[in-house]
């Protein structure tokens, strides 16, 4: 028997649902496999992803009812509206995310892992465990078999082919990619400060690139710009007048989800805080210290962010022949309106849910949002509680229009509730989108007041929202501790 299999089948329980598939040895035939026979065992539901889809099911599964596995390469989930004001040092960096595992949930099971395919004639999930550190670990694929399957892997961010961006830019999709922009960021200013920079090469050094003028984008354009104003000038008197920032956009409008009205007043103001604002702005290429822009040239910069959109992940592509996809823009694996997983002939599989950024509902599409997410998992997870509540175990007893035993509480299809959007642009400034066509809006201290109220409530973690708010009332007195930076 190879280590691994050795390793296997002296650490995990009898009824760990996994195959380990590094070895000729099934592993499944050695040990015993759980039964399928749903009055014997609880149901398997594995869940792919734990960003907001997957971790609010995580949070809010019945435990007692379903032995839940979690399949994912991160450990923690990332309140991704609160990793810009993290980046600049508004509180510290762990109360940005969430660990999966918990002393409150120990129940569940969590495998840091990649997916890398599904059999859904199996009902199992091929897997690679994710420690990039250790590649020769990584080719120890393993199965985990399932009842259920939700699968939530979320985005990656989309270079859209770029030459150059994924080697020199960073992102912003985790707190790690948070604590990268505060380090470079004053690693910057500490070169810039050297007595034998000129002013030229502390204004290259000090040039904020951020590409993507999305929510995202913007918010954190206006907590650099407000670090800048309120800290960096008292803190680095002799080069914070050199920072600069700039945000680049290839539509004709940052913002662009909002209307009219609020979009041009959040580019004026932005433009007034001296935050050069470029439009209809194509980049071609990218350096380790320069933008090449079409119709522009070389661009120097100290930081390169790249806030672009989504495109799918290596899952998604997998899958592409055995489950129906959008063809528009991006590619999301298609759902009905109760998120059940339609095969390429429209008809949808058995126990097999998708939600999050990776899918949509067929005819009724949404957008790539946390809301949206967080919506469809609501919907989800009270679903797969209810029926645990009224039974039977049964994988098709999701997919059955009539249920034998009538639950009245049972919600047939989702509906989503729309919400207004919400972006900080700087300075104690914010713009809110209107309820409808007759509502224009608002903008100033109250939209400000409304997103950063908004952006708490974000974090399920009521300690956290607490030392939260108390960070928020430190800084207004004494300011952001710069020197924990």
């Amino acid at each position: 028997m190879s280590t691994c299999s050795s390793i296997m089948l002296s650490c995990l329980p009898k009824e760990e649902p996994y195959r380990c598939l590094c070895s000729k040895i099934n592993i499944a035939a050695v040990q015993k496999d759980p039964s399928r026979n749903m009055s014997a065992t609880k149901p398997r539901l594995a869940i792919i992803g734990s960003g907001w889809a997957g971790f609010y099911i995580v949070q809010n599964i019945d435990l007692e009812a379903y032995s839940v596995t979690v399949l994912s390469p991160r450990r923690t989930s990332a309140y991704t509206p609160l990793l810009a004001s993290a980046a600049v040092g508004l509180f510290n960096f762990y109360l940005a995310e969430e660990p999966v595992r918990s002393k409150s949930r120990s129940a569940l099971r969590f495998v840091k892992a990649n997916v890398l395919d599904i059999d859904f004639g199996k009902r199992a999930c091929r897997c690679a465990p994710a420690f990039d550190e250790d590649p020769a670990l990584a080719q120890e694929e393993f199965e985990v078999v399932y009842d259920y399957l939700v699968i939530a892997p979320g985005c990656m961010p989309n270079t859209f082919n770029t030459p150059g961006v994924e080697e020199n830019a960073i992102f912003i999709k985790n707190v790690s990619d948070a604590m990268r922009v505060r380090k470079t960021l004053f690693d910057l200013l500490e070169k810039a400060s050297l007595p034998h920079i000129t002013p030229e090469r502390a204004s290259e050094l000090l040039h904020i690139a951020i590409v993507g003028g999305g929510p995202t984008g913007i918010e954190l354009t206006a907590e650099l710009d407000d670090l800048r104003k309120d800290e960096l000038k008292a803190i680095y008197p002799l080069v914070a007048e050199y920072m600069n920032i700039s945000v680049y956009d290839v539509a004709p409008h940052i913002l662009s989800a909002y209307d009219n009205r609020l979009h041009e007043y959040a580019s004026n103001q932005l433009e007034k805080r001296h935050v050069d604002v470029a439009t209809n702005t194509q980049i071609e290429h990218v350096d380790k210290d320069a933008l090449y822009i079409k119709d522009k040239g070389r661009v120097p910069y100290g930081m390169l962010i790249w806030a672009t959109g989504n495109k799918n992940v290596p899952l998604v592509e997998k899958l592409e022949s055995d489950v129906k996809v959008s063809r528009r823009g991006l590619k999301r694996i298609l759902t009905d309106d109760r998120l059940r997983v339609l095969k390429p002939d429209g008809e949808f599989y058995d126990g097999v849910f998708a939600l999050g950024d990776a899918a949509d509902i067929e005819g009724a599409s949404l957008p790539t949002t946390a809301e949206v997410a967080v919506q469809k998992a609501k919907y989800l997870v009270g679903n797969f509680n209810l029926r645990a509540k009224h039974g039977p175990y049964l994988p098709g007893d999701f997919s059955t229009d009539s249920n034998p035993r009538p639950n009245p509480a049972f919600r047939e299809t989702f509906k989503y509730e729309q919400k207004q959007l919400v972006s900080y642009i700087g300075a104690h400034d914010g713009v809110i989108a209107g309820k409808g066509p007759n509502d224009p809006g608002w903008t100033g201290r109250s939209a400000w007041l409304a997103w950063r109220s908004g952006s708490l409530l974000w974090n399920r973690n009521w300690r956290s929202r607490v030392v939260i708010v108390l960070t928020w009332c430190l800084n207004r007195v004494f300011g952001k501790e710069i020197a924990k930076m």
